[in-house]
């Protein structure tokens, strides 16, 4: 009697469920092993850029707190 209970669920689980998982999890495994897309490139290659800018602009704020208070980096230190 259990056994007639779990025929039709497993039964439409192997016809309906599985192909669609394999389906899908090989159509993910597919799109990560072919790397980034063109748009996900230039988004990469425009945050590259602004982390560039972001680290000049850090440089350049430093060097004007080394000129205006010297002690500024041995404050910082201490907290």
């Amino acid at each position: 009697m259990d056994l007639d209970l779990l025929i039709a669920p497993i039964i439409i689980f192997l016809v309906v469920v599985a192909p669609i998982w394999l389906i899908l999890h090989y159509r993910s495994k597919r799109q990560v092993s072919q790397g980034l897309t063109e748009e996900e490139f230039a988004q990469l290659n425009e945050l590259i850029d602004q982390a560039d800018k972001m680290g000049q602009r850090i440089e350049t704020l430093e060097a004007i707190l080394d000129s205006e208070s010297p002690e500024w980096r041995a404050k910082h230190e201490h907290n």
